[in-house]
Formats: structure tokens, C-alpha cells, sequence
């Protein structure tokens, strides 16, 4: 397995040899599942496209577009808002694969049984008011960006103004633990984050359970740089596509978790660059 271990991706150095391709995610998971899922992803590239492909783990979702920008990573699967960040920074970059499940995703908001919430509502209700709430990563669309829109257009205020402490839990694996464990009432996060920990046993559902489900939006997707056909070889982006969207194996697809892989546009993320712009996220 290839995978780079270096903890600051400015440690990397510039002059690496041409021929090894390197990729990125986003740090919306645990490093140690992370770490998992993307050495099987390298090995997985190098043996369907014949370049010597590297993960390179990045600890923030702005490190992950900081790589992406300076060239030390040529390939990332981003979250919506960053792929949006990372196109406009680096011209001629494109969303080439998304997940199945990517082109309508959701987030769920989760809350401590001891708030006396209740599940699956069919909209956010005033008893959130005055809560504790924790968002995910700052940049992160499922975790921060969709879930506030979605609260200022229910309430008609910041969710500075609806909670009574606001909170950034890094990841969506922390903000599970942090409401399963009753640091926060309420929190946002990815819906397939929560469904495969369900699935898995790592979560207790009577301690924490579902109370809302987001409207669907755009999210996650594999965004190239525009120059690595000229870095790597004519139809090196044709390649590597391909790659990502005949991936069949159940292992790795379920590491994601995804069904499977289908094409992508810059196109598909205008409505995440809409929001964004709307936030004040862009710039």
C-alpha cells in the first residue's frame, strides 16, 4: 500500500517526481477510517490507470483544499462546498464522479434523548430554541453550510440567535459522539455518517436519535486539476474517471459508503456555490 504519512502537507515536498499522482480527502471521518478507506482507493487507482498513486491524509477540510491549490495532491474527493472552493481557486479544475447517493443528499439533524425531542419530525419546531448545537467542520456542506441555510430559512435568524451555544465538532464522527454523550443537545450531520454507524453498532440509539432530515442538495464528488494531462499524459482525467466510475468491488464502495459512482459537473454544484456566496463562505 502507498499512502504518505506526513502530518503537514507543507512538509511535502514540491520537486516530487512527476510520475507519482497523488489524492486527497476530505477529514470528515475518523483518520483511522479514513486512513482505511483511502489505501484500498490507491492501490485500487494504481492498478486500473498504471500511475503510482499516493494518499495523502490532510488534517482540515482547508488543508485538503490548501493541497489541492499548491499542486501537492492532484486529485480530491471534496465535500460540495470545498470542491466549489477548490475549482474556483485552481481554473480549469473539474468535478468528474460523484457518488450515487451524492446527487441527493441530505443531512440529519440528531438530538440527545434527554432533550425529550422527538423523532423524525416533519419539520424543525420551536423546542429546538434554546438548545446546545454542534455543526460539523466550518467548511463542511452537510455538516455546517446546508444544515445553517436550512435553519435561517425555518427561523429567519443565525443559529447564533436560535441556540444557546453554537459549537464546531471537526467531523461528523464527533459530532455523533458529542450528542450521543450529551455535550451538545443537538447536532448536523452527513445522513450516510450516521446510517453506516447505525448499521455498525458504533452508535446508541437510545441515548441519540434522528429528529430532522434535510430537503436534498448536491454534495460530495472527485475533482481533478485541469493540468494533469499535461503532468501525467494525454487523457490522464479520461483514465482516472473511468477508474472511479467502474469501481464495483463492495469493499471498497462500502468504505465510502457508497453504491457506486457516477459522472460529475461543475455544473451539478451551482446551487452549494449559490448558498455559499449567500453565507458569506465565498470568496
Amino acid at each position: 500500500m502507498r499512502r504518505l504519512f506526513a502530518l503537514s502537507l507543507v512538509l511535502l515536498s514540491t520537486t516530487a517526481a512527476a510520475d507519482t499522482f497523488r489524492f486527497t480527502a476530505i477529514p470528515d471521518e475518523d483518520e483511522a477510517r479514513l486512513v482505511e478507506r483511502f489505501d484500498k482507493v490507491a492501490d485500487y487507482l494504481s492498478e486500473q490507470t498504471g500511475l503510482d498513486v499516493e494518499y495523502v491524509p490532510v488534517k482540515s477540510y482547508a488543508a485538503a483544499v490548501s493541497a489541492f491549490r499548491n499542486d501537492q495532491v492532484q486529485l480530491a474527493w471534496f465535500g460540495g462546498l470545498t470542491g466549489v472552493q477548490a475549482r474556483r481557486i485552481v481554473p480549469g479544475s473539474k468535478a468528474i464522479a460523484q457518488g450515487k447517493e451524492d446527487a441527493e443528499f441530505k443531512t440529519y439533524f440528531i438530538a440527545n434523548a434527554d432533550t425529550g425531542l422527538q423523532t423524525d419530525q416533519s419539520e424543525l419546531t420551536e423546542a429546538i430554541k434554546g438548545k446546545t448545537f454542534t455543526f460539523g467542520a466550518k467548511t463542511s456542506t452537510s455538516g455546517r453550510l446546508m444544515p445553517d441555510y436550512y435553519l435561517r430559512e425555518r427561523f429567519n435568524e443565525a443559529p447564533e440567535k436560535v441556540f444557546s451555544r453554537v459549537g464546531y465538532s471537526g467531523d461528523h464522527t464527533r459530532t455523533m459522539a458529542l450528542v450521543e454523550s450529551g455535550a451538545f443537545d443537538i447536532g448536523a450531520l452527513n445522513y450516510t455518517v450516521w446510517d453506516a454507524a447505525v448499521a455498525d453498532g458504533r452508535v446508541d440509539t437510545d441515548k441519540v436519535h434522528v429528529i430532522w432530515s434535510t430537503p436534498s442538495y448536491p454534495d460530495y464528488q472527485w475533482t481533478i486539476r485541469g493540468d494533469v494531462d499535461g503532468h501525467y499524459g494525454a487523457n490522464t482525467t479520461e483514465h482516472v474517471q473511468k477508474a472511479l466510475l467502474d469501481m464495483t468491488d463492495p469493499d471498497l464502495l462500502a468504505s465510502f459508503p457508497r453504491e457506486g459512482f457516477i459522472p460529475a459537473s461543475n455544473d451539478d454544484y451551482t446551487p452549494i456555490e449559490n448558498v455559499g456566496e449567500a453565507l458569506g463562505l465565498l470568496r
